[in-house]
């Protein structure tokens, strides 16, 4: 019985050893090398998306904060603006550079 117990755990353990080493042989591959970097470039561009969420939100907070204290000291209602800057400049006139003449 003892024989047949350790048969098993060596054939157990003989599977799984050549399961991580085919796995690591596939990653060292050009497929698997470019796999793993597709896969970190993924989680980087994610991860910056995030940091810019993150920043404009608190961009966003801090500027309603200064608003409130805008109105808090002086008595005078800022609205925040809704549309963002680039809408706002969008609307003004567009000025262009005068042709040289001669």
């Amino acid at each position: 019985m003892k024989r047949l117990f350790w048969l098993g755990v060596g054939v157990v353990a003989g599977v799984a050893l050549s399961r991580k080493a085919t796995e690591t042989a596939r990653q060292a591959t050009p497929a698997g090398l470019a796999s793993n970097l597709g896969d970190a470039v993924r989680e980087l561009a994610g991860a910056v998306g995030s940091f810019g969420a993150e920043v404009r939100a608190g961009m966003s907070e801090r500027e309603q904060e200064l608003h409130d204290m805008v109105s808090e000291r002086t008595g005078l209602s800022t609205a925040p603006v809704t549309e963002g800057r680039h809408a706002a400049q969008s609307r003004r006139p567009v000025r262009r550079a005068r042709r040289a003449e001669g």
